[in-house]
């Protein structure tokens, strides 16, 4: 575990401490702390992250999906290039180089599901992050505790086909309820044609 000093270090290092069988691991780049997450743990964790007044993160700021299908397989999303030399006069090089590894294999863990926490008492931020596989990309509905949950859960269902279980109205946000698939997966067809689009000319 990274134990560079701080007070959200602090943070990290109590979620280890408090929950040692669903943590995983926490690091910390640039000041962003993460703390990766066991699915099982989800409800668990986050009700001492809304309850406890030393966390006190009230407010659910952003909820996403990654998928891992083609990461490092593809040029674009290759850990290992370097910044590209000479940069533009714009930019200056990362002061220090950026952490890529997940904590989990890639082909076990197809998905994370990404949550980003603030306390507006506290004035501190978590990233939480939960890998799914992808047999099963399911995971607790946190509607109960931030009602911001509701849309966000209901958007990477739509876009990812991750299920949150216990959602009071899991269904699509943004694409119709006829469409098939879910269009921000890696193995999502560029071409598909859906059933209310029709055949091209």
């Amino acid at each position: 575990m990274d134990q560079t000093r701080g007070p959200a270090t602090s943070l990290r290092a109590r979620l280890h401490a408090s929950f040692p069988q669903h943590v995983l691991e926490t690091h910390a780049y640039r000041g962003q702390e993460t703390v990766l997450l066991k699915r099982e743990g989800l409800l668990e964790v986050a009700r001492v992250l809304k309850s406890d007044p030393v966390f006190a993160f009230d407010f659910l700021m952003d909820l996403t999906c990654v998928d891992y299908l083609t990461f490092g397989r593809v040029l674009s999303s290759r850990p290992s290039l370097a910044t590209p030399s000479p940069l533009p006069y714009y930019m200056t090089p990362k002061p220090d180089p950026e952490r890529w590894q997940r904590g989990v294999s890639d082909a076990a863990y197809r998905f994370d599901v990404v949550y980003h926490f603030f306390s507006s008492s506290r004035v501190h931020r978590l990233r939480l992050k939960v890998p799914l596989s992808a047999a099963d990309p399911a995971l607790d509905s946190l509607t109960e505790l931030w009602k911001s949950a509701d849309w966000f859960e209901r958007e990477a269902w739509d876009l990812f086909g991750v299920v949150f279980t216990g959602h009071p109205n899991l269904r699509r946000l943004l694409m119709y309820e006829g469409f098939q698939g879910h269009p921000l997966r890696k193995d999502y067809p560029f071409n598909k044609r859906q059933p209310l689009v029709g055949p091209v000319n």
